[in-house]
């Protein structure tokens, strides 16, 4: 019998098996996948090949994946955390305060997305907080991301009655949700599904920082046929298997500007001659804050600030 991964603890994995029954499942042996070395071999989202006997149900293979998303593990050097595996699309959860989300740990999920070849959207939440400058400085940042062909939403999880738009985005879809702690991803899940009831923390007024409250990936059916899943808060989003000459691929606005370059696909951007990414920038077709963060990827910079 084959299932799917709702729930993974690191040992123990919460399964739907295809006759609809939940089983608590463990694996049977050492999987890994190949050629990437994974601190979590099975992820949220992963179909399997169950066995069930006597001693219980175990996760006997993972079946092939059509795509999955992948962060630098903090754990562990040179190892990657699969943060969930056949998804639709990606969604980051961002703040302008309470706390804020640099747009640096915004750019770099948008690229880790991206190389992977999944559609994403951007979620600002916490509008009711905002003065009318820092509204005006959201719609900057969504009319940004909206350009970039990212579906962005201004919202507020706490305040606001309808997400009739949002749910309309994630419909039929398995979607993955990040964001930094205190970020208002459980409270936005439990706005949009009330049966899911995700513990929610309090941002702390010493270091305005959220609490973790989701330790463990997990998937949640919102509605018939439309998945959410949850991750734990994440204070960066480190890059996996990706060269500097390859970054400007991830970045939309510089895919096809790259090609008119000198050095064409050696070309980093940074201060090479007849550099067609710079001139846009120096032009301002390419808003300054995404070079930055492009040059901070380069360098190998963390996006905590």
């Amino acid at each position: 019998m084959n299932g799917l991964v709702m729930k993974s603890t690191g040992s123990w994995y919460a399964v739907r098996g295809d006759d609809g029954r939940h089983y608590q499942c463990r694996t049977r042996g050492k999987l890994r996948l190949e050629s990437i070395k994974e601190t979590n071999p099975i992820a949220v989202g992963d179909r399997v090949e169950l066995a069930i006997d006597s001693a219980g149900v175990s996760i006997e293979k993972i079946l092939e994946r059509t795509n999955h998303m992948l962060r630098q593990s903090v754990k562990k050097t040179g190892h990657a955390q699969v943060l969930a595996a056949n998804i639709d699309q990606a969604l980051v959860v961002a703040t302008h305060k309470q706390p804020r989300t640099s747009l640096g740990f915004i750019d770099r999920f948008l690229a880790s997305a991206e190389s992977f070849r999944i559609p994403q959207l951007v979620v600002i939440n916490k509008r009711d907080l905002l003065t009318d400058d820092e509204r005006a400085d959201a719609e900057g940042w969504r009319t940004l991301y909206q350009s970039l062909g990212a579906q962005t939403f201004i919202i507020s999880a706490e305040a606001d009655r309808n997400f009739d738009q949002l749910l309309a985005a994630l419909q039929n879809k398995v979607t993955l949700m990040a964001g930094h702690s205190g970020a208002g991803k459980s409270t936005l899940l439990n706005r949009l599904a009330p049966h899911v009831k995700q513990a929610v923390g309090e941002i702390s007024d010493f270091s305005n920082k959220g609490t973790h409250t989701t330790t463990f990936a997990e998937m949640f059916e919102i509605q018939p046929a439309t998945f959410v899943i949850d991750t734990p808060g994440v204070k960066e989003w480190g890059l996996v298997e990706m060269e500097p000459q390859e970054i400007s691929d991830y970045f939309r606005e510089m895919r096809d500007l790259r090609l008119h370059c000198r050095f064409g696909s050696r070309c980093l951007h940074v201060n090479e001659p007849t550099c067609a990414v710079r001139d846009a920038v120096e032009k301002k077709h390419i808003a300054p804050t995404r070079y930055k963060s492009y040059l901070s990827m380069v360098g190998g910079e963390d996006n905590r600030k």
